[in-house]
């Protein structure tokens, strides 16, 4: 079977992911065709600095951004800007039909910022590039986590939770995940409101869920025979991910971003990645930050994320 041909955004090069893509280079070849979003010149830099020999089938792209000067561990808008610039690179490299999907290594959002990018994150940029509704998921086959809301306030996330979206998100989760069991719905509140005794919330996602529930069931009346409910009722939070209820399933819709992904990293860290779903195009990526602090320090790096997110695409 012929490899998939990858595009690999470069992130933020004051960071780990020039390190990961260079030590790694040899692994990744032998399951995808990977192209890195990074001209020679940066290249060159970041491998200098780091003195580690270009392997010589290293594929690059030229003409990404301006070049700029390395700061090991340091929040820079020409760092910003670069990693912003190969990442619309490989989104591009993806819409020609170039290369079969994207996997993006850590950027900084401050420099990004301060770069002048309007986006906080990948997900977010992906969604106004494709005007679509982006689910961000996150974890490993043990157990994938999808975040009803992301990167917002908390005080915001009680207003942001309504029937009408969260109906919406459901179903496209279901449609694009393809789970293989009942889907784990958290609560929002305490003891998952208690019966509105400390919140009402529950009440609107019950609702959203029994919707999505009797749509799906209209438009695929067989998932009913693999299994009765496709959505649990909302779970109470803090014995959701307990052993004996996680057992039960492999995929959870967390209402917000601490709640699922707190206890997804305390138990799978260092082989989780994030997957966009909901996209015509499919994007991976490590589920971890830039590690300012050991980047080129001469770290041994644990690249089991980053390998995995290239190995999601390799799946039939």
């Amino acid at each position: 079977m012929q490899k998939k041909k990858v595009a690999i955004s470069i992130g933020d090069l004051n960071g780990i992911g020039i390190q990961l893509a260079l030590e790694n280079h040899t692994q990744i070849a032998t399951m995808v065709d990977p192209i890195y979003c990074i001209d020679n010149t940066m290249l060159q830099r970041s491998a200098d600095l780091l003195q580690i020999t270009i392997p010589n089938d290293f594929q690059t792209v030229e003409d990404v951004a301006p070049a700029f000067t390395i700061e090991p561990g340091i929040v820079s808008a020409s760092s910003g800007a670069y990693a912003y610039a190969s990442f619309v690179k490989a989104v591009e490299l993806t819409s020609e039909g170039k290369v079969d999907a994207i996997t993006t290594l850590p950027i900084h959002k401050k420099a990004w910022e301060e770069a002048g990018v309007k986006y906080k994150g990948h997900t977010d940029a992906l969604r106004d590039f494709f005007d679509a509704d982006a689910i961000m998921m996150l974890g490993c086959p043990k157990m994938y986590v999808a975040l009803f809301t992301e990167h917002i306030p908390l005080r915001e996330v009680a207003d942001s939770i309504n029937e009408k979206d969260l109906t919406r998100f459901l179903i496209d989760f279901y449609n694009t995940a393809k789970p293989t069991s009942t889907v784990a719905v958290l609560g929002l509140n305490p003891h998952a409101g208690d019966d509105g005794v400390l919140g009402n919330e529950e009440q609107v996602i019950q609702k959203a869920i029994d919707n999505a529930t009797a749509v799906l069931k209209k438009e695929n009346p067989s998932l009913f025979t693999i299994h009765s409910s496709l959505f649990t009722a909302p779970l109470v939070p803090d014995v959701a991910f307990t052993p004996n209820v996680r057992k039960h399933y492999t995929h959870y819709v967390a209402m917000y971003h601490d709640q699922g992904l707190a206890p997804l990293k305390a138990l799978y860290f260092d082989e989780g990645i994030n997957v966009s779903l909901n996209l015509p195009i499919l994007r991976t990526s490590v589920d971890h930050g830039t590690a300012f602090d050991i980047a080129y320090r001469g770290v041994k790096l644990n690249a089991l994320s980053y390998l995995n997110a290239v190995r999601y695409i390799t799946k039939p």
